[in-house]
Formats: structure tokens, C-alpha cells, sequence
């Protein structure tokens, strides 16, 4: 099939997709439809991360080997042949209809989150003589991320599962997530509006960017841990392999640019590197909790009236931390499960999203 038709059928496919948050935005018009396009995606970009870990989860990232198509077609129907010749080839492969179909549906979801922000572009443009060219900046800087997201996607297949390009993939998607989640929480304040914003600092700034750059940290890390299939490698708990400090390789564990499954030199990882990646996970898990947990602690002992909304965001941090220690550890306790690995990655994206909320409502009231 030529390129451009596959493109073409591609778009069509993302066009349907995003018609569909689109047509129920459209009841509602005005200005307020901006609003809820930028928060339809934010909702559609958490569905997207969460999506992206199920399809890694299910060993799918490969169930279309070629990028943008499924062996040259828009989707797998189109492919029955070729896929069942892989899958026939080898059944314990990474190519079978059903990871074939997951993989797709994760593309079309990133698609449909791309087509959305041109819309919320688009959108932006009309609105320069109000607002200014704050929202249309923030929007191409939005849709410049989202492509460069989509290049380290078609990377992920091209480059067979690389665990650094893989990790990067997930980072970039939370990033994505908050920077979408910061310009949906903006004010657009029309020029002539009498609307006025009012600066408060219940919470230190500095302890906010230190959470905030500790917690991406430790989502790298546990990106890390599961591109290089290590949640196992300690299988119980508190301990790794009985020891409370288990033997370790840093060099080869955190060796960045190697193939799937092999170190620097190509040869078979090692356990004790695969023991490291995971330890390093555990105990930066630590520095994680009690940063967030002290951000939390200073934000609900406020009694600045200003800062109801903010005690609310310390408690749902508070309740993700325990979401994320109870099924961090029912991954090695129960042998990673699907439900609790799924949990694990929507608990992470939930509190970069959190964190972007405390910031707005630390900086900012409207009056």
C-alpha cells in the first residue's frame, strides 16, 4: 500500500476518534469549550499512558513490528494474513491477532490525542485578538511535545523494545500530562476582563520542584524496572533474595544505550544487574515518600482560607502514595499481576497530575 494512503486512512481513523469528544464539546459552544477541550486532554492523555501500559504489559509493543501501519495497512484486518503467518512462525511470539489489535488501538488513541491538540490550535488561533498569544503559543508548544512523544513511539517499534527509548516513551507522555494539565488550569484572562489573580505561597516553591523532580526521577526509575522486565528479579519482600542488601551491578544495571535483554557488550544481563535496576527502584521509593509526604504535611497544617483546595490535593497525594506503595508491592508479593502493574502506572501519571494541581493552586487565586 503506498504511503500516502496509508496516512490517509490513518487520519481518517484519528479524525473519527477525536470527532467523537468533539461532538459532545460542540453542544456546549462558546468560550467554555476551549476549557473542555483542554481538559478532554488531559483525560484522554491519562486514558493514552494507562493504555500504553497495558499494551507493554501484554508484551504488545511489537504486535505490528512496522510503524505508522500493521505490516503496511491501517489496521490489522487488513493484515490477518501476515500476522497469522508470524504468529504460525512463532506462537509464543511478540505477533499474534490480539496483541496486534492492542498495539493499533494505542496508536489510534496517541493519533486521537494529536488530532485533538491541532483542533485545540486551531481553537487558540481564533481566540489571539482576546487572549493574547499565550494559549496559541502554549498550544504549538503542546503539539511540538506530542510529536516528538509520536517519534519516540515509532522508535519503540523500530528499535525492537530498546529499554532506554521505551523509558523515555513513558516519561515523555507524563510530561506531556502535565504540561497539559498546566494549560488547562489557566486563566485565560480576556483583555479587557476585570478579573484579577492574586499570588499566595502557602507551600515553598523549592520544596514543590524538589518533589515534583524527585517523583519523575523515581517514575524513570520504575520505567526502568519494567522496559528491562526486572520486577521479578527481587521476588519477595522487604528483602531481595533474603538479603537486605543484595549484590549488586550498577554499571551494567544503568547501562543506558544496550539492546532488550543485553548489556553493553550483547551478551545475556545479569541477574545481579536485573537485582540492581529493581533495588535502586525500592529504595529511591523511600526518598519519594517522605518528600511527598512532607509536602503534604506543610500544605494541610495551613490556615490561610486560601488553601481549601490545596488541602484537598494533599489528601488525594496522600491516598496515591498508599495506592502506589500497596501495589508496588503486590507486583513482587503476587508475581505482577496485570490489575496491580496497571494500577501501579495510573497511580504514577494520577500524582504528576496531582502535582501540577498543589502548583497551580499554590501560585494562584483568582478573585
Amino acid at each position: 500500500m503506498p504511503n500516502f494512503v496509508l496516512f490517509l486512512e490513518l487520519a481518517l481513523i484519528a479524525v473519527v476518534f477525536a470527532g467523537l469528544p468533539l461532538a459532545y464539546l460542540w453542544r456546549r459552544p462558546g468560550y467554555s469549550f476551549f476549557q473542555r477541550l483542554n481538559w478532554v486532554l488531559v483525560f484522554m492523555t491519562f486514558d493514552l499512558i494507562v493504555f500504553g501500559a497495558f499494551t507493554r504489559l501484554t508484551d504488545s509493543g511489537l504486535g505490528c513490528p512496522d510503524w505508522p501501519g500493521c505490516y503496511g495497512n491501517s489496521n490489522p484486518l487488513h493484515a490477518l494474513g501476515d500476522i497469522r503467518q508470524a504468529e504460525h512462525l512463532l506462537p509464543d511470539g511478540p505477533v499474534t491477532v490480539m496483541k496486534a489489535w492492542i498495539e493499533m488501538i494505542h496508536r489510534y488513541l496517541a493519533m486521537t490525542v494529536g488530532a485533538l491538540i491541532l483542533v485545540q490550535v486551531g481553537v487558540a488561533f481564533t481566540k489571539l485578538k482576546s487572549l493574547g498569544k499565550g494559549p496559541l503559543l502554549g498550544s504549538l508548544g503542546l503539539l511540538l511535545l506530542v510529536c516528538i512523544q509520536g517519534a519516540f513511539g515509532a522508535w519503540t517499534v523500530t528499535l525492537k523494545l530498546q529499554p532506554i527509548i521505551v523509558s523515555l516513551h513513558l516519561i515523555l507522555a507524563l510530561f506531556l500530562l502535565a504540561a497539559l494539565t498546566a494549560y488547562a488550569q489557566q486563566v485565560w484572562v480576556e483583555k479587557n476582563s476585570s478579573v484579577r489573580l492574586l499570588r499566595v505561597r502557602p507551600v515553598p516553591g523549592f520544596l514543590w520542584l524538589t518533589a515534583f523532580v524527585i517523583l519523575f526521577c523515581q517514575i524513570f526509575l520504575g520505567a526502568w524496572v519494567s522496559t528491562n522486565y526486572a520486577v521479578l528479579a527481587c521476588p519477595d519482600f522487604p528483602t531481595c533474595l533474603g538479603s537486605a542488601w543484595p549484590e549488586t551491578n550498577w554499571q551494567e544495571g544503568f547501562t543506558l544505550w544496550r539492546q532488550l535483554g543485553l548489556n553493553a557488550q550483547g551478551e545475556f544481563i545479569s541477574p545481579v544487574a536485573l537485582q540492581t535496576i529493581h533495588w535502586a527502584h525500592r529504595l529511591f521509593a523511600c526518598l519519594v515518600l517522605a518528600m511527598l509526604s512532607l509536602l503534604a504535611w506543610r500544605i494541610s497544617h495551613q490556615s490561610n482560607p486560601a488553601t481549601e483546595n490545596l488541602n484537598r490535593f494533599a489528601k488525594l497525594l496522600l491516598s496515591l502514595l498508599a495506592l502506589q506503595i500497596i501495589t508496588g508491592i503486590s507486583n513482587v508479593v503476587f508475581q505482577w499481576p496485570l490489575v496491580a502493574a496497571l494500577l501501579h502506572t495510573a497511580g504514577s501519571a494520577a500524582l504528576v497530575f496531582c502535582m501540577v494541581r498543589i502548583a497551580y493552586w499554590t501560585s494562584w487565586k483568582r478573585l
